[in-house]
């Protein structure tokens, strides 16, 4: 291992066998043990290691579904489930699980509820910090109080992401309805003056930003708002249109139907440097995009078909606040969303529940195992640049044999929907 500009660099070797050693922080980070399974992916000057299906490296337990805002983007709009919060007992049970587990997988608090409306979050962080894990969470920020971020700060959060959908006032209540765009940043900033000095100070703060063609035009000045806020992480999604009218909202209708946007190995490739967006190369960069090549800026493949599930490719599981235990965020409740000329209707997919089955047992059942290995190699339908059919109007199955659950209509999977 060596060290240049602060910054480790990491060597593998071949040994007299004729076998690959790799770093011994790197078997840890990412679950490497003897027996797993790991997928290769080989391009020109390199070969991509990917995480063993085995590994679990990261949980989302969802909080509560309840919030204190009524946004515009939220799947309440059109949901019909019941609320509820996670109980002591539930969220014990998950410690319990995540202590026999090694590597310790980190904590995301998220989901479809404000985390801060569940009385416990605090005192969850913080013993969940003193198990090992690494805790994030996402906020509205509007009940970020003085007293709630004196406490954070003491619990040793790791990450903050706060949700930002506009740079003024006006424009951010209007997305986010009942909430005010002053009093967000007074929160948040007072949460940056009581961190700890330092460079990494703690909580690291970060932004997320689900753009809508009503505020796609304030990216710039939000991406400014973030700076203010010490923001070290911006991460930007377009937004699920849950309702007629975020259908008429979404910024990426061309991606969903444009072949060139389908890149492949057999379309020829297009090598970019680096370059300066600017009036001169702006408008031509654009229009190179999209000139049906397969396009690498500096190194880097840009658009086409992801078909890649972060959720799976990132070690994942989610808990919804009733224990039920699911592969992903998307798939923790039943909902829909319109996409293309089809509602499609997003079954739930339950594995099990955390208060009757250990974490570890549903995560290394054989039948999910499987899935999650079908999913890498993600052998589903092209429902994203397909023309759609009736089999859009659920994720039960798909044109190609696949059975519930069918990712191939999934927006996460082709890179437009994000979450952190």
């Amino acid at each position: 291992m060596e060290t240049m500009a602060g910054k480790k660099t990491l060597w593998a070797r071949v040994n007299a066998q004729g076998d690959l050693v790799i770093p011994r922080e790197t078997i840890e980070k990412f679950g490497l043990t003897p027996g797993a399974r790991v997928r290769l992916e080989d391009d020109t000057n390199h070969v991509r290691l990917h995480r063993p299906v085995t590994h679990l490296a990261k949980v989302y337990v969802e909080p509560t579904v309840c919030c204190n805002l009524d946004c515009r983007t939220c799947v309440r709009n059109m949901w019909a489930e019941k609320l509820g919060s996670m109980t002591e007992a539930t969220f014990a049970r998950i410690l319990d699980n995540l202590q026999a587990i090694e590597p310790r997988p980190s904590i995301f608090f998220g989901g479809l509820g404000e985390p801060f409306f569940h009385s416990s979050l605090i005192d969850w962080i913080a013993r969940a910090k003193a198990i090992g894990a690494t805790v994030e969470l996402i906020t509205n920020g509007t009940l970020l109080t003085e007293e709630k971020a004196r406490a954070i700060v003491a619990s040793g959060l790791d990450n903050l992401w706060v949700s930002i959908d506009g740079a003024t006032p006006a424009s951010y209540a209007d997305v986010r309805l009942g909430a005010t765009l002053p009093l967000v940043i007074e929160n948040v900033m007072r949460l940056r003056r009581l961190r700890r000095g330092g460079h990494f100070a703690k909580p690291e703060i970060d932004v997320a930003f689900v753009a809508l063609k009503r505020n796609i035009h304030e990216l710039p000045d939000v991406l400014k708002l973030a700076q203010r806020l010490g923001a070290r992480q911006f991460k930007m999604s377009h937004v699920l249109p849950y309702t007629e009218e975020l259908r008429g909202e979404i910024l990426y209708a061309q991606s969903l139907r444009d072949p060139a946007y389908m890149q492949s190995p057999r379309m020829p490739r297009l090598s970019l440097p680096r370059m300066e967006f600017n009036e001169l190369t702006s408008e031509p960069l654009l229009k190179a995009l999209r000139s049906g090549y397969n396009v690498n800026l500096a190194g880097n493949n840009l658009g086409g078909a992801n078909d890649v599930c972060h959720y799976i490719e990132g070690g994942t599981i989610s808990i919804r606040w009733d224990g039920s235990v699911a592969p992903c965020l998307p798939m923790l409740h039943t909902h829909a969303h319109y996409f293309r000329a089809y509602r499609h209707q997003v079954k739930q997919h339950i594995l099990g529940n955390i208060n009757e089955h250990d974490l570890i047992d549903l995560w290394l059942d054989p039948e999910y195992v499987q899935y999650r290995e079908r999913v890498h190699s993600f052998a589903f339908a092209p429902c994203t640049f397909c023309g759609g059919c009736e089999l859009l109007e659920s994720n039960e199955e798909d044109c190609v044999g696949n059975e519930f659950p069918s990712c191939g209509g999934c927006l996460w999977a082709q890179g437009l929907i994000q979450c952190p």
